[in-house]
């Protein structure tokens, strides 16, 4: 009945204002499972100087809305649909408008990426195309975008190739799994957990295309997931969803070549139970680095040395839920919100300047199957 109820009053809310005790607002992608709870992307508000959550309200009836990113001037919204429709089209990816008056996100279009269970997309820094990365059938594809920020028809598709890695249940085929854009736009690295190993495009933003240049392996059974670099483009760091760890590697800003560097795990010694990874990303100052465990069901941080691009663990603190699939820092780096899919809430954490280290805060909000939360820019 609790669901029931939730999902009605968010569907009356479509149209409606975001709290005035709030002063910024976050995006929630959820699943939309049948007979579920969610019905798409929802907005939030949140306060900047408490931490606290509004009420949800629905932005956008869509499906499957599992990963979200903004264009680089914040007036688009892009939305992957992870579907399979079953003939032979996958998902898809969708654009829509932003108004930072109103909550609601209006539809500009949709393209399908011809790749089931797409994952993951990036938009480049001039807003000129998305790379989307499915991670059922291997496919790594681009899409131009449009002056109004329109997605046009698909422009490149690579189809991952090689050996898979030794986990039998999780790497029986390729599996691309994120994609990111190197800080200078010339490249994009895909993380793919099936095959271990990371894959560097040439992209070509005016043209919307991508161009294979080189693989680096990652170690056996370690299941490359996300990815960030540093804020200078020197270090690049990647998610091991299978084994828990953390990799860091060089990266010669001439070519875009990862060299190792190092590798932490972010478990506690002697943790034996089940876990994967899920999320990764720097604070804005680059000193500090999270990384999330569902199993475990924690938020590793991590303090980072700009000059050897070494990490050392800092805590490994609760997540305020179960499985934090994705979570997200402010743009000030004041706090991060934690999307926690199977207790279906938003757990906020105050981030202590100094140190990294994460203290809740407030009181998580319901939120049906959250899976990526992102932070409105300028805010």
């Amino acid at each position: 009945m609790k669901s029931t109820r939730l999902t009605a009053a968010f569907a009356t809310l479509v149209a409606g204002a975001l709290s005035a005790a709030t002063d910024s607002r976050l995006y929630v992608g959820t699943y939309t499972p049948k007979g579920g709870a969610s019905l798409g992307i929802y907005a939030v508000g949140f306060d900047s100087a408490t931490g606290a959550l509004g009420e949800p309200v629905l932005a956008a009836r869509t499906t499957n809305p599992s990963f979200l990113a903004f264009g680089p001037d914040g007036r688009v919204l892009y939305a992957l649909d992870e579907s399979d429709t079953g003939n032979g089209m996958g998902g898809g990816v969708a654009a829509f408008a932003v108004d930072p008056a109103r909550p609601a996100l209006k539809l500009i279009n949709r393209e399908m990426t011809a790749g089931a269970s797409t994952a993951h997309l990036a938009v480049d820094a001039t807003g000129k195309m998305v790379v989307t990365a499915s991670y059922t059938g291997g496919q790594v594809a681009a899409f131009p975008l449009n002056a109004d920020g329109s997605l046009g028809p698909r422009s490149a598709w690579q189809l991952s190739k090689g050996a898979p890695g030794p986990n039998k249940s999780r790497q029986e085929s390729p599996h691309p799994h994120s994609a990111t854009f190197s800080p200078d736009n010339r490249f994009v690295y895909v993380c793919d957990l099936g095959l271990d190993k990371i894959v560097r495009y040439q992209a070509d933003p005016s043209r919307a295309t991508l161009a294979p240049t080189s693989e680096t392996a990652t170690v056996p059974g370690a299941g490359p997931r996300h990815s960030v670099f540093s804020p200078d483009g020197s270090y690049f760091y990647v998610l091991n969803e299978l084994n828990g760890t953390v990799a860091s590697y060089r990266c010669d800003a001439a070519t875009g070549t990862l060299t190792p560097v190092a590798t932490v795990s972010t478990l506690p010694a002697g943790f034996k139970g089940q876990n994967t990874c899920a999320e990764i990303a720097l604070h804005p100052n680059g000193r500090f680095l999270y990384a999330s465990n569902r199993g475990h069901d924690s938020i590793a941080v991590f303090a980072r040395d700009a000059a050897t691009g070494g990490l050392a663990l800092v805590e490994i603190a609760a997540c305020g839920g179960h499985h934090p699939r994705h979570f997200a820092l402010s743009p000030d780096g004041a706090w991060l919100v934690c999307a926690n899919r199977d207790s279906d809430n938003l757990a906020v954490f105050k981030v202590d300047p100094a140190t990294g280290r994460l203290a809740p805060a407030g009181h998580p909000i319901h939120v049906p199957q959250p899976v990526c939360v992102l932070f409105a820019p300028g805010k």
